[in-house]
């Protein structure tokens, strides 16, 4: 290491095979940290790194990028120096050079708060702002990619969404996100995600909203999936899981919000979406389900929807996919029940007892609780379900649960309830369930 760097030093005419032999040498980790401890190392690559020699200048990029890959906070703090010059590079003279610098200060910022304690006084923000109207797609995701690992900092929701709020950034992310499917999925897969980091500070949602975050998001994923019959492009559930992220996110935390986008297509597209990935990429089946649940928890469109476009069967289908999958449909259908008789009755002529009992028969308690969460909301406002799920042998599948802690009470309460005559549940019954599960 120590004779490349002085080979690097010299001056010599092998100085760039010296530089591009270093740049191999620098993927070793332990390369890496010999490297920085070195007297004059860093100060050597910089003086490369921004003389005059295009193709010294690059190699130093390349070595610098090397470093920064590195998992050790004290080499990208070692690093400290050159970031003020890798932002004054992000207007490079080639998409490559420019690429390289963003890269390599995503990575830099990744491993250490010095380095992003550095940059933000030095204007990271408005400097990446400027590099959202580039119109090559390769320094676009690398725009992306930073921007990314700003958001996921634990100093982000105080120190960087307020900055980049103040920026020109999210509009122009989220018209980049909604262009994904015709501009290609990298960039906008990677702006999605800085989107969802930032709905996720908790802070953003009002100024998202603002620009029509939801409308368009929605706009996108139906577009997502009319694409999915004619063949879903490579790569496209990679973009979809970020976008429904989103929107699950920003319905979360607004409400009222479900009511600007009453769009039945929103439910077809889902599963749409459920049913071409659920296979291949299962991740996207829970991604989709959190949707769903944050769509039906208030608003009784879509609890309606659901139900009016036959989309029941496929809903109770996902039930043994997982376990978290199996929970969030047992939700979704707690969310129709809870609606109240009418929502209840059809659940029941749709029949969804069948399919309950297995599910009882399982050993998590935390999907039998949610299915005892369901059964109860079905006897309450359905008692015609009671007296069916007895005659299916319902009564048995409860009494496996008698003993198991956390379910028993609740067990308890639904044995009373299927026990009575039909029509018989009084008052006080009616008020012993509720507040056994509430």
């Amino acid at each position: 290491v120590l004779q490349l760097l002085r080979g690097v030093q010299r001056g010599s005419e092998d100085r760039k095979s010296s530089l591009g032999r270093l740049r191999w040498a620098l993927q070793s980790k332990e390369t890496q940290q010999k490297f920085v401890r070195l007297d004059g190392s860093i100060r050597t690559l910089i003086g490369l790194f921004t003389s005059s020699l295009a193709d010294m200048q690059m190699e130093a990029a390349r070595c610098l990028h090397e470093l920064s890959h590195s998992s050790d906070p004290a080499v990208a703090e070692a690093c400290l120096p050159v970031t003020s010059y890798l932002l004054t590079y992000l207007s490079g003279h080639s998409v490559e050079f420019t690429e390289l610098c963003l890269y390599t200060l995503g990575n830099l910022v990744v491993e250490s708060e010095a380095v992003r304690k550095q940059l933000l006084p030095q204007g990271i923000i408005p400097v990446l702002a400027s590099c959202i109207q580039s119109p090559h797609e390769a320094v676009l995701e690398g725009l992306g990619y930073i921007l990314s690992q700003l958001l996921q900092a634990k100093e982000a929701p105080t120190e960087i969404v307020p900055l980049v709020l103040d920026s020109v950034l999210p509009q122009h992310m989220l018209r980049m996100v909604c262009s994904g499917l015709k501009a290609g999925t990298g960039a906008a897969v990677e702006f999605a995600w800085c989107l969802h980091y930032i709905v996720c500070s908790h802070t953003a949602n009002a100024v998202l909203l603002s620009l029509g975050a939801l409308p368009a998001l929605t706009s996108l994923l139906l577009d997502m999936a009319s694409e999915i019959p004619q063949g879903a492009p490579e790569g496209l559930e990679l973009l979809v899981c970020p976008v429904l992220r989103c929107l699950s996110n920003l319905l979360a935390e607004e409400t009222g919000c479900e009511g600007q986008i009453q769009d039945e297509r929103l439910l077809i597209a889902l599963f749409l979406i459920l049913q071409s990935f659920f296979q291949q990429h299962p991740f996207i089946v829970q991604e989709c389900l959190w949707l769903l649940n944050n769509l039906t928890a208030d608003d009784p469109f879509f609890c309606s929807a659901l139900l009016s476009l036959d989309l029941l069967p496929a809903l109770l289908q996902l039930l043994p996919c997982s376990q978290m999958a199996g929970v969030l449909v047992l939700t979704v259908l707690c969310n129709v029940a809870e609606k109240g008789p009418t929502y209840c009755q059809q659940l029941h002529h749709q029949p969804a007892l069948p399919l309950l009992l297995p599910t009882l028969a399982l050993p998590d308690p935390e999907v039998v609780g949610q299915c005892l969460e369901l059964l109860h909301l079905l006897f309450l406002h359905c008692p015609e379900a009671a007296a069916d799920f007895v005659r299916q042998g319902g009564h048995r599948a409860l009494e496996q649960h008698q003993s198991t802690p956390e379910l028993q009470e609740r067990v308890r309460v639904l044995l009373d309830m299927v026990r009575q005559p039909l029509g018989a549940a009084t008052f006080s019954s009616c008020h012993a369930a509720l507040s056994s599960f509430s």
